[in-house]
């Protein structure tokens, strides 16, 4: 009991004085701290991933799907082509909400779809991805490739039937 009663008197002993003041400009770390300039960009914004076709192997389409924009709100703006699977990357181009394109790529969140489409945003034969290529690749043209969000693509038929239907008629 006695020895509780002194841990008290010497806790309310602490206790009293005058309260610690803090200089800290003469102790601790001398180093300034690092203000971020305002205009400096993402690095993201320069990052550019192709499109990859193929990646079904030599038996099945370079693209095996298809896709159109999920219908929207009139007036929407155009839904944005990036030149990477991030929100921050380049945009490269806008799809309006009637364009048809071969899905040929995903990210490894699958929250992107790596495209490709021909001039006013549809699928052509043209673009060479409705037929099997021997191996996997990054797509070279001719028809224009970027990323869209997969939250704004609705699935289509197959890229097969996208190209002949896209194809003109003679």
């Amino acid at each position: 009991m006695k020895a509780r009663a002194f841990m008290l008197f010497l806790f309310a002993l602490a206790g009293c004085g005058e309260p610690a003041t803090i200089n800290r400009t003469a102790e601790g770390s001398t180093t300034p701290p690092y203000v971020r300039p305002t205009s400096d960009p993402s690095l993201l914004g320069e990052t550019v991933t192709p499109v990859v076709i193929g990646s079904g192997g030599p038996s099945f389409d370079a693209c095996n799907a298809a896709g159109t924009i999920r219908r929207r709100a009139a007036g929407s703006a155009p839904v944005p082509v990036r030149a990477a699977p991030y929100e921050a990357a380049a945009r490269i181009d806008a799809l309006a909400g009637d364009a048809h394109f071969f899905i040929c790529s995903r990210s490894q969140d699958e929250a992107w779809f790596g495209i490709v489409y021909d001039e006013g945003g549809q699928a052509s034969a043209r673009c060479g991805v409705s037929a099997p290529v021997p191996e996997r690749r990054d797509y070279q043209g001719p028809c224009a490739a970027g990323w869209v969000s997969s939250a704004l693509v609705r699935l289509a038929s197959n890229a097969s039937r996208v190209a002949s239907s896209a194809a003109p008629q003679q």
